[in-house]
């Protein structure tokens, strides 16, 4: 989700870099948060359509001035060919989760109903469990995950989050 500008104030921040697909590349940058004490909250790295750049996907939290500050400074690493914070852009943002949940055949059916309910798909069925798939803006894994935690999560593993501008905008 995009930070909003307010005076100073921590925002989540979504950042997108692409850079050059070579080793040691994500040590750098995630070395360059690190440097001015900021935590990543979500990092999601792929190849793009060209297989010689990569696009990382980042979330921090911090004020817009800090933040700023971090965006120049990814600019002047020589592997990064183009940086873009999604404050100033629309963008639409997901993430994909896997959630193994405890599925006693008492709680099965209410279960399915909550998964069919955010869009989720139950892609394993086991004695005592579901694992369930979901794709969404990071407060809606978060909310379907809330609602699971009464059951007993086992494990869940989530991408991190994914962002593109809206419309003809490219980063």
């Amino acid at each position: 989700m995009a930070g909003i500008t307010d005076n100073g104030r921590e925002h989540q921040h979504t950042i997108t870099a692409l850079v050059q697909n070579h080793p040691g590349v994500l040590a750098r940058v995630a070395g360059l948060f690190a440097r001015r004490g900021f935590n990543i909250e979500s990092l999601a790295v792929s190849v793009t359509e060209n297989p010689e750049v990569s696009r990382m996907t980042i979330v921090a939290r911090g004020d817009d001035r800090v933040l700023e500050q971090i965006t120049k400074q990814l600019n002047k690493l020589i592997e990064v060919i183009r940086v873009v914070d999604y404050v100033e852009h629309t963008a639409v943002e997901r993430e994909l989760a896997l959630i193994k949940v405890n599925a006693d055949p008492k709680d099965r059916t209410e279960i399915l109903q909550l998964a069919e309910v955010f869009r989720g798909r139950v892609i394993d069925v086991g004695e005592r469990t579901f694992l369930i798939e979901l794709t969404g803006g990071t407060d809606k894994i978060d909310a379907f995950a809330r609602l699971m935690a009464p059951y007993g999560i086992r494990e869940m593993a989530r991408t991190g989050v994914i962002a593109m501008a809206r419309g003809t905008k490219t980063a």
